[in-house]
């Protein structure tokens, strides 16, 4: 049953037959899809220092972005990527996607490794975002990691598999 609908997300609740024939009733998140992208030039990296309302803070993560009704995963990866650091990319390596947080929501995000960087004009961050596009060497993404600088599930996963 239905409990909430919004713009981009819907909550229900739902009855589950468990694989051990336990019945139980579990609330399920429905964002929908979205991505995100580890911009590379060269020896570098690009991250964006976010200002997060629901943690009251601000963390690095990689740009990303939800995939708006019709559009494709590698679009969505294309819009954002300008609209959070007005940069294009000219290739956009697939990385997989997953699932952050499977416990309640069905999301999946789709990760993307973007390369051939440059400018773009058509630059427009949503008024609702505030970012910081910090350049670093992606020799230090796994120091970040560790060290718990960078604390961005998808950002985490981006870092494993662009960089192996």
């Amino acid at each position: 049953m239905e409990i909430y609908h919004g713009k981009r997300l819907s909550i229900e609740t739902r009855d589950f037959t468990l694989p051990n024939g336990k019945k139980k009733e579990r609330i399920v998140v429905h964002p929908g899809g979205a991505v995100a992208i580890l911009p590379i030039e060269g020896d570098d990296c690009y991250l964006i220092r976010q200002y997060r309302f629901a943690v009251d803070d601000y963390i690095y993560e990689a740009p990303a972005g939800t995939i708006d009704e019709g559009e494709e995963p590698h679009e969505t990866a294309y819009r954002e990527l300008i609209e959070e650091t007005g940069m294009k990319a000219e290739t956009f390596v697939p990385k997989g996607w997953i699932y952050p947080s499977p416990g309640y929501t069905d999301e999946r995000i789709w990760l993307y490794q973007a390369e051939g960087l440059s400018p773009c004009s058509d630059y427009a961050m949503d008024d609702d975002e505030v970012i910081e596009v910090v350049r670093v060497p992606a020799r230090e993404l796994a120091a970040m990691v560790a060290d718990g600088r960078i604390v961005d599930a998808k950002t985490i996963c981006l870092v494993c598999r662009c960089l192996e």
